[in-house]
């Protein structure tokens, strides 16, 4: 069995969806793994991982929205070190994920037609983050 493990920088905007689908992909292409599993792994506990649709744009809003709603930021948190956005990114990340597994077949992600791999920025503020990419097939 191969393994072949990557990191990769992304910068994200302020509450974000960043679409890094293709970069997952290249990796991949890259790796020379045909058949195996691609685990994608953020190293961040304010941003996360989602699956989600990358057709309709208002899916995205919609769950911006939503959490917005769940998890709000004018609520009297404890931890606000970093600010009124600091402990909602922290409840959101853990809600959703900090990691994902994706089959890879015939050297390609195996995703659905309308599916894409995000990172979910939940600051206010834009961040560069760290991506851990395993392949292993």
């Amino acid at each position: 069995m191969a393994l072949y493990q990557k990191t990769l920088e992304i910068n994200t905007p302020p509450k974000s969806f960043r679409d890094i689908t293709e970069h997952i992909q290249s990796t991949v292409s890259e790796s020379g793994i045909n058949n195996g599993v691609c685990n994608i792994f953020i190293k961040h506990t304010s941003a996360s991982l989602v699956v989600q649709e990358n057709y309709d744009p208002s899916v995205r809003e919609d769950f911006e929205t939503i959490f917005s709603k769940l998890v709000p930021e004018d609520f009297p948190y404890v931890h606000n070190m970093e600010g009124k956005d600091d402990m909602p990114a922290h409840i959101r990340s853990a809600l959703t994920s900090t990691s994902e597994s994706i089959p890879v077949t015939s050297g390609k992600l195996s995703l659905g037609t309308w599916q894409g791999i995000y990172i979910w920025e939940h600051r206010a503020q834009s961040h560069n983050r760290k991506v851990v990419i395993s392949i292993s097939g």
